[in-house]
């Protein structure tokens, strides 16, 4: 592939190929674009004068189908950013292969004389038999040539409006110039009558229209709910119809119209009513020539009911309601009830069959009308009476309608029409009616003879229908099949006797209808004299039940009141309920409408999220797709990389192998040379050129000593030599110099005699060549003079032109400069206003949060209230705690007195009580110091929860501490204690003095020993350690007087903050 190039080089290097006459070379350069990779990341606005001029070559050079794809890949590149170029390419496309028909069709006009060109199918243009006729007469070639000129351009033409279609179909950006092309189509169609090319843009737009929905999820999809989209549609398809009608191509019509209704039944708004009047119009042409008279007479009444509205003159409502009057009469009596009567085919199909494809096509027929049931010749003869159009039509036709519906006269009826017809032939439009308006007159013939007559001689029938002219007139033949025809399907009951040349009108009393559809017609649809035999049978009953009731009525009248009084308060019931029954109605519709909202709502929403995920699924998959193909490039790069690397490497070995084969005679093999590394090679270069580095040196000095010797002997024998030479040389100089000036002399003289000779002839013909030369000057200095007047003219045109443009533009920035104050003073007034704005919530926030820290403070004072007044009530109620525990100790000492303050142990008296200090030991034993016990009575009133104040209390290690440091000695002053141990034994019996009374009560854990039966096993322990001496008393220092061991308070601290 190609380097991409910039899309301005391609473009320019596409003009100058195109200015050298290298169209298909312009065309090509311009094509690499669109199958470059980079062709998706160039902007459009580069992009756009490259696809014109592409799009010009390719319609000068007849490449459709390159300007297809070349379009279409455009238009994936666009469609999403500026569907506007898209569409300006498109319609430049259409333009000039539109003036290249026109072009060819002058040149055709002026090759052939004007005369039509007729080619069956642009597509098929070349035929075998025209091949052939072209083969065998060749003189008449070149007419044939003149007369299809314009086919190439043709075909061109309709490719393009197939190709725009193709591109610019199913894209909701794109829908407008998509409707206009398809328009321009449909023109081109009429213009040229290209009846084939009518039939494939009909196929085109309906597949196209018919893939909306497959294309319904797309970003851009067509949305025919769209009022504008569907009202285009509708235009287009309106045009088509029109086009149809006009090309006479009824079986394209009737497909039209069956589109038309398709597109309506979606509309939510009702069309417009001149628009649906021209449907209708096309309808009845439609049905009138596809000789479906029943559904022709419904489409112009149909018809009428839109257009009455839109006529403007009385002459115009006359001529409608003439045609529906006329259309009505002239739906055929037989089997206008009967299934199968719209038959667009023109079958005569037997209608006795009643077979289920007669009555689709009539169902589908009646929709396409909008009607609810098939309509029949007496309803809408019904209708337009109804509509009073009888009075509105022309007198003929009301003539016609009272002879046909109205007056009975089976002998005269065929001489009274005749003239009315004669009179209906004259008009061209109403001519066609003529012929359906004699078959309902020969019905309506043999129906009033059959009331009069039981039999009737075939010669009369023809004396009665002989009042028809030619081409009208009817032969014996004609009137037997068509009586046939009537008793086949059962309206008639005739038997033909050919003997007796007598048609006999048959009345079988238990005869029925032979087809259901001939018992639907009313009386309006024939005027009988009397009842028949047969009718008179089938109406028995219903006679009887009618003379049984007129009978009851005239014995007992109250039955008839007592009916009317039941009939009035059925009505009036029906009346009360007729509003709430109308609510409901309404309710009930509000309700399903509204069901149906949440439906289509809920349809959307869920078409929406599975667009959504489908979008997110194809996202994904091209991202893994992408990010795969990078992959995959990114190692075949890569790979591809190292391959090069490595023949690089190789082909650089095997020069280098190569130089050194060429300059040493190195020799190795193919497998030796593949593979040998590149460095071995290059130190075998290196020992390589440093060998011939060192022979070159030594053949060098042996040069140089053998040149000194020969050059010293040359120079010594060319000395004489030299010397001979220079004197010759000398010689020939002198020659060719004296040989030279001899020529050059001879030249110049010859020379000289010519110029003269020259001078001579020119001298004549000087005069004339000054003249001339002063005309010729004269002339030029005029017109410079004019180019310079002129040029200095446009000069102040120009300075003019440039003063209003300076002056405009200084009028268009001044305008600017006021705008830009305007909008900077509406800025700073807004940013004013926004800032006083902020700061007011500012101040409100500021006030709001002085108002929240006031509530707070508020709240913090009385919690801290709160928490004073738990304080002070948990303090009195500690204070009574320890009142009841002192008194509680006093009982259990039994009263004693406070010891003297000196204890016999250490003689250092104790300031206060391990409960006074706040400690959480228990009291000591009696057994260390019996005298100290009674001092505990004389130390604070706390109670202690650890029983501080029993007998014996020693105080803590702090009171030990301080008693210590007092004596001024260490541990060694402690052995004097020992002594008092002896006393433990005597102090006991004094402590346990009040037990028995406290023996029976409950104590904790904790004040458990107080008064016990013996020491604890701490008590023993001390005992033994102060009968150990002086020696044994260190542990003693360690154990408190209560009896635990002094544990070292800890503080928790996390792991992080442990050292």
């Amino acid at each position: 592939m190609p380097p991409f190039a910039k899309p301005e080089t391609v473009l320019k290097r596409s003009e100058e190929l195109i200015n050298v006459g290298q169209h298909q070379a312009a065309l090509a350069a311009l094509n690499e674009i669109f199958t470059s990779r980079r062709f998706k990341q160039t902007p459009l606005a580069s992009l756009e004068p490259i696809m014109i001029r592409f799009v010009d070559l390719c319609v000068d050079l007849k490449k459709g189908r390159m300007a297809k794809e070349g379009l279409m890949q455009y238009k994936n590149v666009s469609q999403n950013t500026n569907a506007q170029s898209i569409e300006l390419v498109i319609k430049h496309f259409i333009k000039l292969a539109d003036a290249k028909v026109v072009e060819a069709q002058s040149k055709a006009d002026a090759a052939v004389g004007g005369e039509k060109i007729d080619v069956d199918d642009l597509e098929e243009s070349e035929t075998p038999e025209s091949m052939l006729l072209g083969s065998v007469s060749a003189d008449q070639n070149k007419d044939r040539t003149d007369r299809v000129l314009v086919t190439p351009w043709l075909k061109f033409l309709w490719e393009a409006y197939r190709t725009a279609l193709d591109i610019l179909r199913n894209n909701a950006r794109l829908e407008i110039p998509y409707q206009q092309i398809a328009n321009q189509a449909l023109k081109f169609c009429l213009q040229y009558e290209r009846k084939t090319e009518f039939r494939r843009l009909c196929e085109v737009l309906r597949q196209h229209l018919q893939n909306v929905a497959r294309y319904s999820h797309h970003a851009h999809a067509i949305n025919l709910t769209d009022q504008d989209t569907l009202q285009r549609h509708l235009d287009t398809r309106f045009a088509q119809l029109n086009a149809a009608v006009e090309l006479e191509l009824w079986q394209e019509a009737f497909r039209s119209i069956e589109d038309i209704h398709n597109l309506l039944t979606m509309a939510k708004k009702a069309p417009r009513p001149a628009m649906m009047a021209n449907y209708y119009e096309k309808l009845a042409r439609i049905f009138m020539v596809s000789d479906n008279h029943l559904f022709h007479a419904a489409a112009w009444n149909r018809f009428y009911a839109l257009a009455r509205s839109i006529a403007k003159s009385d002459q115009e409502h006359t001529r409608m309601a003439s045609y529906v009057l006329i259309s009505a009469l002239a739906v055929p009596v037989i089997s206008s009830n009967a299934p199968g009567t719209g038959n667009l085919n023109k079958t005569k199909s037997d209608f006795l069959q009643g077979d289920h494809e007669g009555r689709t096509r009539t169902g589908r027929l009646t929709s396409l009308l909008g009607l609810s049931r098939t309509p029949t010749r007496a309803g809408l003869l019904k209708e337009a009476l109804n509509r009073d159009i009888l009075n509105k039509a022309r007198p003929e036709l009301r003539e016609l309608y009272n002879i046909l519906e109205v007056e009975f006269h089976p002998l005269s009826i065929c001489a009274k029409i005749e003239p009315i017809l004669a009179q209906i032939s004259q008009d061209s439009e109403m001519a066609k009616y003529v012929k359906p308006l004699h078959s309902v007159v020969l019905t309506r013939l043999f129906q009033q003879l059959s009331q009069v007559y039981d039999a009737v001689k075939l010669d009369k029938v023809m004396q009665l229908v002989s009042a028809f002219k030619a081409p009208h007139s009817y032969s014996a033949a004609e009137i037997e099949k068509f009586c046939l025809n009537a008793c086949k399907k059962g309206h008639l009951n005739i038997r033909i006797d050919h003997v007796a040349q007598a048609i006999t009108f048959q009345d079988d009393v238990f005869a029925t209808d032979a087809h259901p559809s001939a018992s639907t017609t009313s009386e309006a649809d024939n005027v009988r004299l009397q009842a028949t035999p047969s009718e008179l049978v089938r109406t028995q009953l219903s006679r009887l039940a009618t003379c049984l009731d007129t009978t009851l009525n005239t014995i007992d009248p109250s039955v008839l009141a007592n009916a009317q009084a039941a009939k009035r308060d059925v009505f009036a019931r029906a009346v009360a309920a007729a509003d709430d029954e109308h609510k409901a109605a309404i309710a009930r519709k509000a309700i399903l409408a509204r069901r149906k909202e949440l439906l289509e709502e809920m349809a959307t929403r869920k078409e929406r999220e599975e667009s959504a995920a489908r979008a997110e699924r194809a996202r994904a998959a091209a991202e893994a797709e992408q990010k795969r193909i990078a992959d995959e490039a990114k190692k075949r790069e890569q790979e591809r990389i190292n391959k090069e690397l490595e023949a690089v490497r190789i082909e650089e070995a095997k020069k280098m192998a190569k130089s050194l084969q060429e300059r040493g005679g190195l020799k190795l093999s193919e497998e030796e040379l593949a593979n040998m590394d590149t460095n071995k090679l290059v130190q075998m270069q290196v020992e390589q050129i440093e060998k011939e580095k060192k022979e070159l040196a030594e053949r060098l000095r042996l040069i140089h000593r053998k040149m000194d010797h020969l050059e010293r002997a040359y120079r010594r024998e060319e000395a004489p030599l030299l010397e001979a030479d220079y004197a010759r040389q000398k010689e020939e100089d002198l020659k060719y110099h004296k040989a030279a000036r001899i020529t050059l002399l001879q030249t110049s003289k010859e020379k000289h005699a010519a110029d003269l000779e020259v001078k001579k002839r020119l001298t004549r013909i000087l005069p004339d060549y000054q003249q001339l030369r002063s005309i010729i000057e004269e002339k030029r200095r005029g017109e410079f003079e004019e180019r310079r007047r002129n040029a200095a003219e446009q000069i102040e045109v120009e300075k003019e032109k440039r003063r209003q443009q300076v002056r405009e533009e200084r009028r268009r920035e001044r305008q600017e400069a006021e705008e830009a104050e305007r909008r900077r003073a509406q800025e700073e007034e807004e940013s004013r206003a926004r800032a006083e704005e902020e700061e007011r919530l500012a101040e409100k926030r500021r006030a709001e949060e002085a108002e929240r820290s006031e509530l707070e403070a508020k709240k913090r004072a009385e919690i801290e209230e709160r928490m004073a007044k738990l304080q002070a009530t948990a303090d009195r109620q500690r204070q009574r705690e320890e009142e009841a525990e002192a008194n509680r100790r006093a009982r259990i000492t039994g009263g004693a007195v406070a010891a003297p303050a000196a204890g016999a142990a250490g003689g250092v008296a104790r300031q206060e009580s391990p409960a006074a200090e706040g400690g959480w030991r228990r009291a000591g034993s009696p057994a260390v110091s019996a005298a100290a016990a009674p001092g505990a009575a004389a130390e604070s009133q706390r109670p202690s929860i650890f029983g501080a104040a029993r007998a014996g209390a020693g105080g803590g290690w702090r009171e030990r501490e301080a008693a210590r440091k007092a004596a001024g000695g260490d541990a060694a002053p402690a052995a004097p204690a020992a002594p008092a141990a002896p006393a433990a034994p005597a102090a006991a019996p004094a402590a346990a003095a009040p037990a028995p009374a406290a023996s029976n009560a409950y104590r904790p854990g904790m004040l458990r020993g107080a008064g016990g039966a013996g020491p604890t096993w701490r008590e023993r322990e001390a005992a033994k350690n102060a009968a150990g001496g002086a020696g044994a008393a260190a542990p003693a220092a360690a154990t408190d007087n209560d009896g635990f061991t002094e544990v070292k308070k800890s503080v928790y601290r996390p792991p992080g903050a442990r050292r």
